[in-house]
C-alpha cells in the first residue's frame, strides 16, 4: 500500500484583476468598525491527498489545467509535512 501526503493548492487572483469577493469581505471589515485594513484579496485553497509517488510536475500540471485560471489566477503548491 502507497503512503500519501498532503498538497494545498492556493489560488488567487492574479494582481490587477477585480476582486469583488475581495472589495465586499473589507466593505463589511469597515461596516464592523475595524479600522486599518487597506486591501482584501480572497482566494481559495483546495486540499489533495496524493500517493507520494504524485511528482511536482504532475502537481504543477494539474493545477494548470484544472484548479487554476492561469488568464486572471496564480497559484501556489505545497506539500505538507507529516
Amino acid at each position: 500500500m502507497s503512503k500519501s501526503t498532503k498538497v494545498r493548492v492556493y489560488v488567487s487572483l492574479k494582481n490587477g484583476v477585480l476582486d469583488p469577493q475581495g472589495r465586499a469581505i473589507h466593505h463589511a471589515i469597515e461596516g464592523l468598525g475595524f479600522s486599518g485594513v487597506q486591501d482584501v484579496r480572497a482566494g481559495r485553497l483546495i486540499e489533495l491527498e496524493v500517493d507520494e509517488s504524485v511528482t511536482d510536475a504532475a502537481l504543477d500540471e494539474m493545477a494548470a489545467k484544472l484548479l487554476a485560471n492561469q488568464v486572471i489566477e496564480n497559484y501556489r503548491i505545497e506539500r505538507v509535512a507529516a
